[in-house]
């Protein structure tokens, strides 16, 4: 009986645990979310949210006529994002079939470590090798004046986000039961046929998921893409010279004061808030198909 109650008690003191840690995680979310609210709005407010969102030019540090206008940063992180995502997707989603259900296992150990070690490179390495290998290459063979472009960003952007992709994908494919490909196989399905059509459905969720997670890479890294977009407040053209969303931040935040810090602010709140549509969006769909 006693030996009981102290597992019982000991079960109760680790749940409570548990449930503090749970408690800090989103109090520091909510936290940050309040910190963004509250530093941001003010600008918001004395620029005007039309004009702050829809506004095309930015120009925080004129003395005579300074303008806060967000639209190129908005319009650059969404064509940059969904450019990194139409690249790298398909490559990290071909590769984790290959790696959790056809490669033999001395190439899947020695992929499988090429990933490991290219997510634990640091961003500023990628950006480095970018500013000084893809950038000269992308002037060269497209002829254009500088090749620190959107081109630029979105390819170190698709190469960043592979190993969040194939590392969460092999997970997922991997824990689909043998028993759904036995049955596929036994039915006259080829291999192939049986990794696409069946055990790609059945690890969707998790695969949705490293899609997420590499929307959420691309949408927040800030040093490489400085490094290779150019960092100029253009409207997007793939070859043109361009600003992040997050590049706005770091770029001007270690100079700013007043009005421009507030609108720094400000950017931090959308980006926020872009992040957690985009995530939503996603989760919502992935949960439509769960249900259906």
């Amino acid at each position: 009986m006693k030996q009981y109650r102290k597992k019982q008690a000991l079960e109760t003191a680790i749940s409570g645990v548990f449930l503090l840690l749970g408690l800090i995680t989103v109090g520091c979310v909510l936290l940050i979310c309040a910190y963004l609210i509250i530093s941001g709005i003010p600008a918001i407010r004395e620029i005007g949210l039309a004009k702050f969102l829809f506004g095309p030019v930015w120009a925080s540090t004129s003395k005579t006529n300074p303008q806060y206008g967000i639209l190129p940063f908005i319009l650059t992180s969404v064509y940059g994002t969904a450019g990194a995502i139409v690249l790298g997707v398909p490559i990290g989603f071909f590769t984790a079939v290959y790696l959790a259900k056809l490669a033999p296992p001395r190439i899947k150990t020695l992929l499988s470590s090429a990933v490991s070690m290219l997510s634990g490179i640091p961003s500023v390495v990628y950006g480095l090798v970018g500013m000084l290998v893809l950038v000269p290459g992308i002037r060269k063979l497209f002829q254009v004046p500088d090749g620190a472009s959107l081109l630029a960003a979105i390819i170190v952007l698709a190469i960043m986000i592979l190993p969040s992709i194939i590392k969460v994908s092999v997970t997922a494919l991997e824990a689909v039961p043998k028993e759904y490909e036995d049955a596929s196989l036994a039915l006259g399905a080829t291999p192939v046929e049986t990794y696409l059509r069946v055990s790609v459905p059945a690890a969707k969720s998790g695969i949705a998921a490293a899609v997420v997670l590499g929307v959420g890479r691309a949408i927040g890294e800030a040093m490489a893409v400085m490094m290779v977009s150019g960092n100029a407040c253009n409207m997007p053209s793939l070859f043109e010279s361009v600003r992040f969303l997050t590049t706005a931040v770091a770029s001007e935040m270690s100079y700013s004061s007043g009005l421009q810090r507030q609108a720094l602010f400000s950017i931090a709140l959308v980006l926020f808030f872009f992040i957690m549509l985009i995530n939503a969006t996603l989760n919502y769909f992935l949960k439509r198909d769960k249900e259906g």
